[in-house]
């Protein structure tokens, strides 16, 4: 190794998912010991018997593989950040540029579903982060709030789980996530209201208790 790539390699940190989620607020969930492929063949059986009594016919050629196909996706697609195996590879570097003022990442995509009827809640994130002696890649904020919403959720834990593993990704309290998103639990069933929508916020240190640098953050959320 160089000078310069061990120089490079003492200023990166690298973080396993197993630390990173010991300080996050947990999803309620309970270790069944199942692997994924047997995960799969459990939720086909059930969803092919919830499948029936509702009275659909499963030797039709549209219906047959669904229990298949459903199980599947709860496994590997939208249920995925219930394996800590699937938490993205997290490395952060020295803030040797001692920059000092927030970093905002705008418009985060989030798609995640209700634990209450596991139905879709989507929305848009807004991020951000005061450096201190840590900087993360942009696209690690994208991926850790993709892990965290690819489980059934509730927004207000959801936007925790956010706020508490960059806090301790970047060891800084100066942390805002804001996220506003449409519950389908709301449009589609019970009151069917298509208009509105839900805002939550985590605000820390100088977000939460400094009133400037709090209203510079939600004025770049509201462009």
């Amino acid at each position: 190794m160089s000078q310069t790539d061990q120089s490079k390699h003492e200023k990166e940190i690298t973080f396993s998912a197993k630390e990173i989620l010991e300080n996050v607020r947990p999803t309620p969930v309970k270790s069944n010991g199942l692997s994924g492929e047997e995960k799969q063949r459990v939720i086909a059986g059930h969803f092919r018997g919830i499948m029936e009594t509702l009275g659909l016919d499963l030797e039709n050629d549209s219906l047959t593989k669904s229990p298949e196909r459903v199980a599947k996706m709860y496994v590997n697609e939208i249920f995925q950040g219930l394996d800590s195996e699937n938490f993205p590879k997290i490395t952060v570097i020295e803030n040797e540029m001692s920059y000092d003022q927030m970093i905002v990442i705008k418009d985060v995509n989030v798609m995640t579903f209700c634990e209450h009827h596991f139905v879709t809640i989507h929305g848009k994130a807004q991020i951000a982060y005061i450096p201190r002696k840590r900087v993360i890649g942009l696209s690690k904020v994208n991926r850790i709030t993709k892990f965290f919403a690819q489980r059934p959720q509730v927004q207000e834990r959801l936007t925790k789980q956010i706020g508490d593993a960059l806090a301790f990704i970047l060891d800084t309290n100066d942390i805002a996530v804001s996220i506003d998103a449409k519950h389908y639990c709301v449009i589609s069933r019970g009151v069917e209201d298509v208009g509105s929508s839900t805002s939550t916020c985590d605000l820390r240190g100088a977000f939460k208790n400094d009133g400037k640098t709090r209203a510079e953050f939600m004025d770049i959320c509201r462009r």
